[in-house]
């Protein structure tokens, strides 16, 4: 059982990650091939310089993510603290099972829900152009938003409530208790939240098609090129990214075992 056990996430490894692994080696590749190897060379990274239309998405891309995991952050950290203290059980369920719909829910129902909603708006309101950087934005957050409550309301959990309470006694405000008391003890899950919202956001792609209108991302610009040719550069900005969303993991795993421990050693 052991040998078929091993034999069976030994596979599931190679399903996962072979196809990277074979990105990431020809990213390298001096030719244009993506089968056979010629020799070791960083061209396709340099010729990233010159691609405008590919530096034009990143751009977007990293604006979007930025923005979006920043205002979820700020956004759902209030949320998490407001659900956190609200005494009726009913109404704090209900708040938690619309919190996790757009999580739950399918990406091209929402992507779609969502098209609809700004085009309406935008009718509305007379605009030429309903769909663009604003309603991006507006998606990602969307779809951001429960990931970041979930990553707070454990925190606020473990956080002993009577700590802001002294905080009152000696003479604090609400506000200046919240950030010095309250934000230091869950900053792990705010920061955890962000990691999370940014990664999300850098590579979402379902969403964003549905809602970008002319101001196209990273994933649209390479979904774009494959219905004609990709050329080798995107294999070497798709190693950059993989190593860059790699690294938040990292970072996100380590801080959640981090504050895990912590919060163990609390109880």
């Amino acid at each position: 059982m052991k040998i078929l056990s091993r034999l069976y996430i030994a596979l599931i490894l190679v399903f996962l990650y072979a196809p990277i692994l074979v990105m990431v080696i020809f990213s390298f590749n001096s030719a244009e091939s993506v089968w056979v190897f010629e020799s070791f060379s960083f061209d396709w990274y340099k010729e990233l310089i010159y691609n405008g239309a590919m530096l034009t998405a990143l751009e977007h891309t990293i604006i979007i993510a930025i923005l979006s995991a920043v205002i979820s952050t700020v956004v759902g950290t209030a949320a998490a603290v407001g659900i956190m203290a609200i005494r009726n059980k009913i109404a704090k369920s209900a708040l938690m099972s619309v919190t996790n719909i757009p999580m739950m829910n399918a990406d091209i129902v929402t992507g779609i829900s969502l098209m609809l909603l700004f085009v309406f708006v935008g009718n509305i309101i007379g605009l030429k152009e309903s769909l663009g950087f604003v309603t991006v934005l507006i998606a990602h957050i969307t779809f951001n938003l429960p990931y970041v409550i979930l990553s707070v309301i454990p925190k606020l959990k473990q956080t002993d409530a009577h700590l802001s309470e002294a905080a009152l006694d000696l003479g604090c405000t609400p506000f200046k208790a919240f950030f010095k008391v309250v934000l230091p003890s869950i900053s792990s899950g705010v920061f955890s939240g962000f990691i999370m919202a940014f990664t999300l956001s850098l590579d979402d792609f379902v969403i964003s098609y549905f809602t970008c209108g002319h101001y196209q991302t990273l994933p649209i610009v390479i979904y774009n090129m494959t219905k004609k040719t990709v050329t080798p550069d995107a294999y070497a900005l798709s190693t950059i990214i993989f190593v860059v969303i790699f690294a938040l993991l990292v970072l996100y795993n380590t801080i959640q075992n981090k504050a895990d421990k912590k919060g163990a050693v609390r109880i």
